[in-house]
């Protein structure tokens, strides 16, 4: 079946299937009514984060290398080339006729100028688009936010969210044009983009995943307040996010 014919119903589906907190259930703004479930999931990314990074460990901080620094860009720059038509498609379904078309415009330009999106040339020349999700999509539509919950390995997230990234896996145009293994490149260079910015910001990823009193409230607060302020929410506090570099912002062109 067609994504066209499937996202409508998807939208009634997850407004219908998320959880809603009833008045006065969640005073504080956080509806999570599986919190055990989800602390046993935090607890065990906790531990496949000191495993697989070290986190939480004294460790020396790591050197600047440009080298280094400069293929982490190059492979940052390929993820968010190949994931632009993702983009488009959602903007499309948002009604966000303007930022489909910028979106277009830098995929566009940075496939072809920026030798298949490992330089973004298109910001160098002003072009700066943003990034979204069938997430944004559903919230556009109407869907509540749902519970709060924690994925194993992908971390916090809430019903429609994860109901997004569902369905963002079969958003990318380029999907269904590519043959294996050119299909998974995308999916493979977002891995290790993170994997290096997980490393480049250990120290202000584990002051919270690691070295808070409730880390577990901390990420949740933090995940919330972004997301909401991401969506153009009012959001009370301070929406300062350290998990932004490893998750990155709005805007394509950072």
């Amino acid at each position: 079946m067609k994504l066209s014919k499937i996202t409508p119903f998807l939208a009634v589906i997850v407004t219908a299937g998320c959880s809603t907190p009833g008045p006065g259930d969640a005073p504080d703004g956080i509806h999570d009514p599986y919190e055990a479930s989800n602390r046993r999931v935090h607890a065990f990314n906790q531990t496949v984060d000191r495993r697989v990074f070290g986190g939480g460990g004294e460790r020396a901080a790591p050197r600047p290398n440009r080298f280094r620094e400069g293929v982490t860009e190059n492979i940052s720059n390929f993820s968010d080339n190949f994931a632009t038509p993702g983009y488009v498609v959602n903007q499309v379904l948002q009604g966000d006729l303007g930022g489909a078309t910028v979106n277009t415009l830098r995929f566009a330009v940075n496939s072809t100028l920026g030798f298949a999106g490992l330089a973004d040339v298109a910001a160098d020349l002003g072009v700066t688009g943003s990034k979204t999700d069938f997430g944004e999509t559903l919230h556009v539509w109407g869907a509540p936010e749902g519970a709060y919950h924690v994925l194993p390995i992908l971390g916090p997230s809430t019903e429609r969210d994860t109901a997004g990234s569902v369905v963002d896996l079969f958003t990318n145009p380029l999907g269904y044009v590519l043959d294996p293994p050119e299909k998974y490149s995308g999916t493979a260079a977002k891995l290790v983009s993170r994997a290096a910015k997980r490393r480049q910001y250990g120290d202000t990823v584990d002051s919270v995943l690691h070295d808070s009193a409730d880390s577990y409230a901390q990420t949740r607060l933090i995940y919330l307040q972004n997301r909401r302020f991401e969506l153009g929410q009012d959001v009370p506090g301070d929406n300062v996010d350290p998990y932004e570099e490893l998750y990155g912002s709005a805007d394509v062109s950072e």
